[in-house]
């Protein structure tokens, strides 16, 4: 079984904001395979396995906030004995700009405190992740005001691309030809 994890935080106040671009993928591919609605397990949300292209695929939304991430994962990770390269993250960055999604097979947190506690928990620079452009800030504005800020109206109209994006790169990488990693990028307007 392979487990794909969407980082960010529970709370209306955080429904399309930036630092839930894990969730909003997560969401789109539990309603692209109609998995029904979750259960509540590991510490958030969680879907068992179905079939996705040809693999035993579960998805999972930690409610433990960014942060603590890795507590949630860890969990799952335990019960069902899924191992390192088996889990793919999906987390927003905001080093990449909107509409560009970034694959690699392992390495650090990138500065990511989710990614950062996922990585301690399971023990390993291992963890595939699907890093998902957020922009820069302007110069003007704190990071952690940025990534918790909302979407603008233009990328939320834009999303459905990311979306596609996002769904290329997981049947990517449950083919396992993600390799070393890739860079998928949307043709946006404007």
């Amino acid at each position: 079984m392979k487990l794909v994890v969407g980082l960010g935080n529970p709370g209306p106040e955080y429904a399309w904001s930036r630092h839930n671009a894990g969730w909003l993928a997560v969401d789109s591919f539990t309603t692209r395979i109609e998995a029904g609605p979750p259960r509540s397990k590991y510490g958030g949300a969680f879907w068992p396995a179905s079939q996705v292209e040809g693999a035993g695929v579960a998805f999972l939304k930690p409610f433990t906030y960014m942060n603590l991430s890795g507590k949630s994962v860890i969990e799952a990770v335990r019960y069902h004995d899924i191992e390192p390269p088996d889990v793919l993250v999906v987390f927003d960055d905001a080093a990449i700009p909107f509409g560009t999604l970034r694959y690699r097979d392992s390495g650090s947190a990138g500065g990511h405190r989710g990614m950062a506690s996922i990585l301690g928990a399971i023990g390993t620079l291992g963890v595939p992740r699907l890093r998902v452009g957020v922009g820069a800030p302007p110069e003007v504005m704190e990071m952690r005001d940025w990534v918790l800020g909302k979407f603008p109206k233009e990328q939320r109209d834009a999303w459905p691309q990311v979306e596609e994006l996002a769904w290329s790169a997981l049947s990517k990488w449950l083919a396992g030809a993600a390799g070393q990693g890739f860079t998928l990028r949307a043709q946006l307007q404007g």
